[in-house]
This record gives C-alpha cells, structure tokens and sequence, in this order.
C-alpha cells in the first residue's frame, strides 16, 4: 500500500498513454484554406506545408504561411514572396534539436525580413508589401509582421489573440515618434489652402505604414524590422486567421470569427472575404488565410465555440499555467490547456532585435554578418552595438557582427545617415 511522501511519481498508465500518444501530441494535424476578391492584384500569399527542418528525414517538418500586400506595384510582393522564407531558414544555424531551432527563428525572422528588404532596394524598386509570415513547428506558432496585415488566434479555450502588430502611423504613436526622430515627416495630405485629408502619412513618399519591405522612395527610416510573437497551443488545438487590411478594415476579429464558425478551412476564408466585401464593398483587395491546428484523432469540422470570457480578458494578454490540483490523476498530468506565450518583441533596433543571451547566442556563429550571412573577418565585421551608449563596455570580439553594407542598412534606418535620392509618390 502506496503512503503519500515529498516526491511526486507519474503513474505507469499516464507515462504509457503519453508514450503512444507521443507523435500525435508533437505533430498536429494542418487543414489550410485560402479566398481571395481583388481590386489591384497586389494581394500574394504563400502556402508551404511540411518543410524540413532536417532534409530527407521526413519526421521534423514545419508549415508556412504567408501573406504580402503589395502597394505602389506588386514586385515587392512578389520578391517577398519568393525570397523570404530561403532568407529566414538562412538565418537558423544547422544541426540544432527541435527546441533549439524554435528558439532561434525570432532573430532568424529580422534577419531575413531585412535581409529581403535591403536585396530588393538593391534592384531599385519602389514599390513596398506590408507582410504577415506564419510558421508553424508542432504547436509552436511564430508570426513575423509588418504593415497592417493581421494574423489572429482563436485558441480551443477560446478567447482571441492578436499575434501582429498593426504599423499604421494613424494608430501607432510610438511608431510615429520612432520615424520622426530618424529624420521622417509625419502629416495628412495637404490639398492645399491649409486643408488636411485622409489618414497620417510619412513623407516624403505619402506612406500610410512605418515598417514594410521595399519602399526605397520613403526613406529607410520605413523600416522591415517585424514584430514578433511566439506562442504555444495547447494540445486541444486553435484556428488561425491572417488577412489583408481589406479584411480588417470592414469587421473585427470576433465578427470573423462568428461568421465561419463550424465551418472548415477554405468554407470559412470564403465566408469572411465574403463578410468584409458585403460590408463596405470591394475597395481594396481583400484576402484570408484560415489554418485550423488539430490533434490528429479531431475530425476536421472547426474550432469548437469559445467559452465565455469574462469582460476582464485582453486581447493581447496569454493565459498562463494554473497551480490548481486536480482530484483526477489524468487531468494532473495532462497538458495544460492554456495559451502559453514563448517570446515578443516589437523594436526597430537591429542592435536589440539581432543581440542574444546565452545559451541562445551559442547557437549562432560569431564571425558570420547576421543579417545576410557571409562570413566576416576578425576584425573587419562591426558590432550591432557600435555607437550604443553601452559601446564602451563591450569588448572588441562582442558581437554579433555586421558587415560592411549590412551596418550601412542599420545607421540609415536608424536615422544616422542620408538614406540617398528620394522620389516622392503616393502609396496606400
């Protein structure tokens, strides 16, 4: 007859029921769909599902979803589109566990965001794409956003979660403060005669957005530095919605999802285009991505209706793992059954955003530029810190390092150099 002592043992029957369950709980079930209505034909999205992480292998996959507003043009969409992601998974070191690889992709996401930009404006394109770039590793979701294009969660508990940030100057005075110390302007269109009109804009350029890719017209103080969020699901799964601001601009998040619950993936992006278009008519490109996470013995038929939150729940607040004992010996072992919130990080600061502690900084080479790669010599790469007040503490080897051109990027974003010829043009 067992007594009850300090040290808690799992039972056997629990350590066998999560041993056959393993490869299910790791690997969730994916049903994507997708629905587009278009204005401009600037809209691109990206649907890559059960990538590598370890080529050949079969076993550690990812999936990936994207979705790029193009404005002034759709090449900057387009480029995005088809660079992005080689430049993200560039980023991530080889050879890590899967821990080690979730762990790494917030820094791999800036610097493969600013990566794509600084290529692009190398090709002296103006046109610019806000972007809102998903992946999903078992119940790990990391979101990478910049612009005004969204991606929201509806966890299985319920609740919705905002994991973008939206980057229009009207909404953001953080951002507008950032811009306008980096040498921007900030002002509504002036029709002449003192006459303002329309939403807040940067100038020169007229851009409505303070981060995006492209843009080389505006300035780089617009940057392609992305907020970033990090969740983990539950095992009990959730439902993904990322849509352009054709979406956004006409109904809320709980609208959204109201109007496709109990339907599946590509029924319910079509309900909400559907929605957004009935509401105020088709003004701009209008464009939804649904990805339902699911364990794989679910039936697919959607996320059931959330619970009740009471009127204390915050959009951008994560529940975290109660204390609470259960009298049942399968719920006190069992995955919580909350949303649990890994990393976020909104800064436009190379030097923070790029800047890891240990043992994360252990997993990146140290004489490696780290936002494009290539290989820098002792000596030659320049610190992110370099003309940080913190400078002088560090010591000559404290990196990470950036090359040449890539440090070139970072003092123009940061308004510590002419960001070169600019030509003024209008974007939405």
């Amino acid at each position: 007859m067992s007594t009850k002592g300090e040290h808690h043992t799992v039972p056997l029957s629990v350590l066998l029921k999560r041993e056959s369950a393993n490869e299910k709980i790791d690997n969730p079930e994916l049903i994507h769909g997708q629905a587009n209505q278009s204005k401009k034909g600037e809209d691109f999205t990206l649907v890559k599902t059960e990538c590598q992480r370890v080529m050949g292998d079969g076993v550690t996959t990812f999936s990936v979803y994207g979705l790029f507003d193009g404005h002034n043009g759709s090449a900057a969409a387009i480029y995005t589109k088809e660079n992005l992601l080689n430049n993200v998974l560039a980023a991530i070191p080889s050879d890590l566990n899967r821990d080690e690889w979730v762990a790494a992709l917030p820094r791999a996401l800036v610097a493969g965001f600013v990566k794509t930009d600084k290529d692009f404006q190398e090709r002296a394109r103006t046109s610019g794409t806000t972007v809102t770039f998903v992946i999903v590793e078992g119940w790990v979701v990391s979101v990478a956003s910049v612009g005004d294009s969204r991606c929201i969660l509806e966890p299985a508990e319920g609740g919705v979660y905002h994991l973008s940030a939206d980057h229009r100057l009207e909404i953001n005075e953080e951002e507008r403060d950032r811009v306008t110390a980096s040498g921007g302007e900030v002002g509504r269109l002036n029709t002449g005669g003192g006459t303002e009109i329309g939403p807040l804009r940067c100038w020169p350029g007229g851009l409505c957005l303070s981060r995006s890719i492209g843009d080389l017209d505006v300035g780089e103080y617009i940057v392609p530095v992305p907020y970033v969020k990090q969740v983990k699901l539950s095992s009990a799964g959730g439902r993904l919605i990322i849509s352009s601001d054709g979406v956004w601009d006409a109904i809320s998040a709980e609208e959204a999802l109201d109007c496709c619950r109990g339907l599946p993936p590509e029924s319910s992006a079509e309900h909400i285009v559907k929605e957004a278009v009935g509401k105020k008519g088709l003004r701009d490109d209008t464009t939804c991505i649904v990805v339902d996470i699911l364990p794989l013995e679910k039936p697919a038929a959607s996320v059931p209706p959330p619970k009740k939150q009471g009127k204390g729940m915050l959009k951008s607040m994560f529940k975290r793992k109660t204390s609470d004992s259960s009298s049942n010996i399968e719920k006190e072992y069992a995955e919580p059954d909350v949303v649990e919130e890994l990393f976020e990080e909104g800064s436009a600061m190379l030097s923070e955003r790029l800047d890891t502690k240990y043992p994360l900084c252990n997993m990146f080479k140290l004489f490696m530029c780290a936002v494009c790669q290539v290989e820098v010599k002792p000596g030659e790469g320049v610190s992110i810190h370099a003309g940080s007040d913190n400078c002088r503490k560090l010591r000559p080897w404290d990196g990470p390092f950036l090359c040449a051109s890539c440090q070139d990027k970072k003092d123009a974003m940061e308004g510590k150099r002419s960001s070169g010829d600019r030509h003024s043009s209008e974007s939405d």
